[in-house]
């Protein structure tokens, strides 16, 4: 499976070796025209307003969108779930607009908040170690959308089809199941 990273900003090589390690092709995709050569996409983190304004800079806002409806997943991390939902709090105008949810940016607070723990994620066997910096919430979701992982009552991974987002890092731990389970979508969706 051959898995695109958006090489914009954000932890490429991170992912690409978590993608590799959980059994996959991580590629890095730079220009929309390579996304016709992936099974699947993950959005990395960043920073969310800059990722959007790269994204039309080159050219990706209609090609994943067109991308999202041919039903090839895609993952969103931390900056990357912002980029993927359709409402953020505070009346910000969305990015992609793919995925029916409600996110607030940095929920979790700054720099100096960033926090490590092990979350149950619903479809993973045992906790998962979870790296959250300057992390958004998933404040709400649409009854289309499975809520896989909370942390203190607040909604942090979910599923919609074909669509994964989680508000942490899952690429910069040695725990790659969360990228194996997105693997698992892009075989399904194959």
């Amino acid at each position: 499976m051959n898995i695109g990273v958006l090489a914009l900003q954000g932890a490429v090589a991170e992912h690409i070796r978590s993608i590799g390690l959980a059994g996959g092709h991580g590629v890095a995709v730079k220009q929309p025209q390579q996304l016709g050569s992936v099974d699947g996409l993950v959005i990395p983190g960043g920073e969310s307003t800059t990722i959007g304004k790269l994204m039309r800079k080159y050219g990706f806002i209609d090609a994943l969108r067109d991308f999202s409806q041919a039903g090839k997943p895609i993952f969103g991390t931390c900056a990357g779930l912002i980029v993927l939902a359709e409402r953020l709090d505070g009346g910000e105008e969305p990015h992609l607009g793919l995925m029916n949810m409600t996110v607030a940016r940095n929920a979790f607070g700054r720099q100096r908040e960033s926090f490590e723990t092990d979350l149950d994620v619903q479809g993973i066997e045992s906790p998962l170690r979870a790296v959250f910096i300057r992390a958004p919430l998933i404040k709400e979701v649409g009854d289309d959308v499975e809520v896989l992982a909370s942390y203190k009552g607040e909604i942090v991974t979910a599923r919609q089809g074909h669509l994964l987002a989680a508000s942490f890092h899952p690429e910069l731990t040695d725990d790659y199941r969360l990228h194996g389970l997105f693997l698992d979508m892009a075989r399904q969706a194959r």
